[in-house]
């Protein structure tokens, strides 16, 4: 497939973003195919160079691992939006982007005249994109702050880790990761309409709003019935047994999942306790959910003798959901994972190599393509402001000099 077919072959992006949430919006739209120009600045380090794990182990601005994921295949420039000339970059890449996404906290961009009411006069057709924790508008837009803030605002920080316990919490900063897929489908919306009415527009994407839409469940068993939800630790309201058992070997779980009385019942032979099957005390899901603890010993001694890969075979083979708890090292030969080429190797300027995830897409027709690692910081300002803007070697010096391109 040649890049010219890919989807998004042509689009002009205009990435202001930063750390995860915007940013990996563009990565999907530079894997399949958009020109995506990443704006970051040099004097202040964007807060993913400084998120590891880092190549090496060891910190350094081109080292991170999270910053080269989210902005694989894109271009790099640096520009110090504090400073008039280098806003008026930003407006020179406005006038010929289709696409603009910033993750600014709400007013910043309208202080410095680059918010979308005066962006559209340059560019009545642009598509702009604003992802912020809370939204543009309102009681709390204003109020700043990372994903695992979103977390807590939606609801998921309270709703993670055990019942007896302060609360955990998902993994990291949780909305940064939920956003951005919301984000992107918007985004198709807004480049469809365009397609047929011309209409560029403008979109304010709340984190916590997109994250709060995988509490529906929980909210609406609340509306119908006043039910709050509670930590449950690795227990569920509505299967038995479940939960994440102890294996051979050190540092081994296998998660497992019971949904109804047939998958019990094939349990209950498989872990060798067959009688089990017919005990009136775990007859239905209701029973057994009342003698969860009961139930997690009995899964838990018969795991423990187990290899964890081998409960998971078995498991899965006779229809029963079971999974191994995959650590980093286990990731890199998880055969699925390898199937459908979900980590790719590219060639690094300063590491020799790095690794990425692949699109969580995959287009039977115009696959995802990765075309580059990440830029390092300020890696293509020249080419920007001489190939894609054609400014002159006077214009670049006195940007240069006033340390706009910083």
């Amino acid at each position: 497939m040649t890049p010219e077919l890919r989807p998004f072959s042509g689009l002009k992006v205009l990435d202001l973003s930063w750390v995860v949430a915007g940013p990996a919006v563009g990565r999907v739209l530079a894997d399949y195919g958009a020109e995506v120009i990443r704006v970051e600045s040099g004097t202040r380090l964007e807060t993913a160079r400084l998120v590891g794990p880092f190549h090496g182990g060891s910190f350094a601005p081109e080292a991170s691992v999270c910053y080269g994921d989210v902005n694989a295949g894109k271009l790099g420039m640096t520009l110090n939006l504090k400073l008039e000339a280098a806003r008026d970059v930003v407006r020179d890449l406005v006038r010929r982007s289709d696409v603009v996404i910033e993750s600014f906290s709400p007013g910043v961009m309208e202080r410095w005249q680059l918010d979308y009411e005066h962006l559209r006069e340059l560019n009545p057709a642009l598509i702009m994109l604003s992802t912020s924790l809370m939204g543009q508008t309102g009681r709390y837009s204003r109020f700043a702050g990372y994903g695992n803030i979103g977390g807590a605002m939606s609801g998921f920080q309270s709703l993670v880790g055990w019942p007896d316990r302060p609360p955990l919490g998902p993994y990291g900063p949780y909305s940064d990761y939920v956003a951005p897929r919301f984000s992107l489908v918007a985004l198709l919306a807004a480049l469809d309409h365009r397609l047929e009415t011309g209409e560029g527009c403008y979109l304010d994407v709340s984190q916590a709003e997109a994250t709060v839409q995988f509490l529906a469940p929980q909210l609406a068993d609340y509306f119908a019935s006043g039910q709050v939800a509670e930590r449950l630790g690795n227990r569920d309201q509505a299967m038995a047994p479940h939960g994440v058992y102890a294996c051979a070997g050190e540092d081994s779980w296998v998660a497992i999942a019971v949904r109804s009385e047939a998958e019990w019942h094939r349990l209950a032979g498989l872990i060798g306790r067959p009688e089990l099957a017919g005990d009136s005390r775990f007859a239905t899901v209701a029973d057994r959910l009342a003698r969860a603890e009961e139930l997690d010993a009995i899964v838990g001694a018969w795991t423990a003798e187990q290899v964890a890969g081998d409960v998971e075979s078995l498991l899965q083979g006779h229809g029963i959901p079971a999974h191994i708890t995959i650590s980093s090292t286990n990731a890199l030969a998880d055969p699925q994972f390898a199937h459908r080429g979900h980590f790719v190797e590219l060639p690094h300027p300063i590491h020799g190599t790095t690794v990425v995830h692949s699109s969580r897409y995959r287009l039977s027709e115009t696959p995802a393509i990765t075309a580059r690692a990440a830029p390092t910081l300020g890696e293509h300002t020249e080419y920007v402001l001489r190939e894609i803007l054609g400014y002159d070697d006077e214009r670049l010096r006195t940007l240069e000099g006033a340390g706009s391109t910083a």
